[in-house]
């Protein structure tokens, strides 16, 4: 296991080297210990590159509902799913069933080597409050808003919200 996580880093390293020799990429600030779901949803919105959303809650629990695109990383069998596959130096946003495990999570975490793991502040409660996308069995049977994927809807409301007299 420690040979072929070696190899994996010597790859890495190595094509870093190149690639970076060729195109050299920009450095991204570390992730705040802390960050609010505004910071996240900016990040994906813009198109950011090159983090990881983990949910640390129990996997019936994530199947129920989760933020789009998060990795289900169940808190007992964090840091065993995360060494082999996430970078220690990737941004990621772990949130949890509440601030506690959130915190817990990302103390874990950074006790195994990794550099930029943020708290994702309020989870997902406060994801759906500012309309971050979900997926997940609830989600899917929770009806959309009235202009949430209706283009014209949307475009109807801002004309009229943009209508006033001066």
């Amino acid at each position: 296991m420690e040979s072929a996580k070696n190899a994996v880093e010597s790859a890495a390293e190595k094509v870093s080297n190149v690639v970076g020799n060729v195109v050299p990429s920009p450095s991204q600030p570390p992730v705040a210990p802390q960050s609010d779901v505004h910071t996240l949803k900016s990040r994906l919105e813009w198109g950011e590159p090159a983090f990881t959303i983990l949910d640390v809650r129990d996997r019936q629990t994530y199947n129920q509902g989760h933020i789009t695109g998060a990795i289900p990383a169940p808190i007992n069998e964090l840091v065993e799913r995360s060494l082999p596959s996430l970078a220690k130096i990737r941004d990621i946003y772990v949130y949890g069933e509440n601030e506690a495990q959130t915190t817990e999570a990302a103390q874990l975490l950074r006790n195994a080597g990794f550099e930029h793991v943020s708290e994702l502040k309020g989870g997902l409660a406060a994801w759906k409050a500012i309309g971050g996308s979900t997926e997940g069995i609830v989600e899917s049977r929770t009806p959309a808003g009235a202009d949430d994927y209706n283009v014209v809807s949307r475009l109807q409301n801002f004309s009229e919200t943009q209508k006033k007299e001066v």
